[in-house]
């Protein structure tokens, strides 16, 4: 009997010190992580998070394909958003994840940049050219789009896979004839004297971003995802009504002036939404476009991936009911 109280009154202490013992949230986020980055900036959501004993470690990529890509190495346990292009990829690769929130469409946030004085002006001048994008990145489903408007294949021109500031350099250098990108990589620079833009993403991508989070996280920690979930909302809310203020919030964090963040700004929506089958956007169109172009080994079927249901507090494929999504 005295064994079996002490085996109890261990367990009761293991218990006890576990639902006691710090949680820690490590975040991955982009330079165009806006939301992430203000309540990085204001502290708003380590003070949301302080009384669940949650601390916050930040982790920056240069885009998002590596970002869950350390997702799914369990490297973050949170990504901030990222294109609507990348989950597919982490889908393809059988990443752990689950869709805790989506962006509202922003097709304006994205766009095919050119010389001023160069010869393209119509989406079947591309033919033929040199192109900078970045992997799996929304702008790299642009490209496709855009080919294909325009009747030609990845095999009409030639892509070459860079970072944003890699993709800026070399088409400021001339080593590219065009550069696809978003913002603030596209507010940074369509205001200078030799460049215009060929097309954005109207009528071509809508450009949704996403919110993911590590399967086991999201399912150890349902008050963590919900605190933040609220908090990105009433960032985004924020952001809308308080141009000024984001502007010169971000300025020194981005390096950039304040009218250019705002121009950048206004062509995103920031409205921040939980994920639900009809406002899933355009996955499985941008999967089996990646699929055709040899860019995933496998169809994907983007409605079997798990989203975040917020009135069940579990995590559900997207294509379940959504009658009780909630959120």
């Amino acid at each position: 009997m005295l064994t079996s109280l002490l085996v109890v009154g261990v367990a009761h202490a293991q218990t006890a010190a576990s639902a006691s013992a710090p949680v820690k949230l490590r975040i991955g986020y982009q330079k165009s992580s806006t939301l992430i980055t203000i309540l990085r900036a204001r502290g708003s959501l380590e003070q949301a998070l302080a009384p669940l004993g949650v601390s916050i470690t930040w982790n920056e990529f240069a885009s998002g394909l590596p970002l869950t890509e350390a997702l799914n190495a369990d490297a973050v346990d949170f990504s901030a958003d990222v294109a609507d292009t990348v989950p597919v990829f982490a889908q393809a690769a059988h990443a752990r994840f689950v869709y805790v929130a989506q962006e509202a469409p922003s097709p304006g946030a994205q766009a095919i940049i050119v010389k001023r004085d160069g010869p393209l002006h119509t989406l079947a001048d591309l033919k033929g050219q040199r192109i900078a994008v970045t992997k799996a990145a929304g702008s790299h489903y642009l490209l496709l789009a855009a080919l294909a408007k325009a009747g030609l294949t990845p095999a009409d021109v030639r892509i070459s896979y860079l970072t944003p500031a890699d993709g800026r350099a070399a088409f400021e250098r001339g080593s590219v004839d065009a550069w696809i990108t978003w913002d603030p990589y596209v507010a940074a620079v369509d205001q200078a004297p030799h460049v215009r833009i060929l097309a954005n993403g109207e009528g071509l991508a809508s450009y949704q971003r996403y919110y993911l989070a590590s399967s086991n996280f999201a399912a150890a920690h349902v008050d963590v995802i919900n605190t933040v979930f609220a908090q990105l909302t009433a960032a985004g809310v924020w952001a809308r009504a308080h141009p000024d203020d984001a502007a010169k919030l971000l300025g020194p964090i981005w390096g950039l002036d304040a009218a250019t963040i705002e121009r950048a700004n206004g062509r995103r929506s920031y409205v921040v939404r939980a994920v639900d089958a009809q406002n899933f956007g355009e996955q499985q169109k941008i999967a089996d476009t990646f699929y055709r172009a040899g860019l995933l080994p496998a169809p994907v079927d983007t409605g079997s991936a798990q989203r975040w249901n917020f009135s069940t507090k579990r995590a559900q494929a997207v294509l379940t009911s959504t009658s009780a999504s909630g959120g």
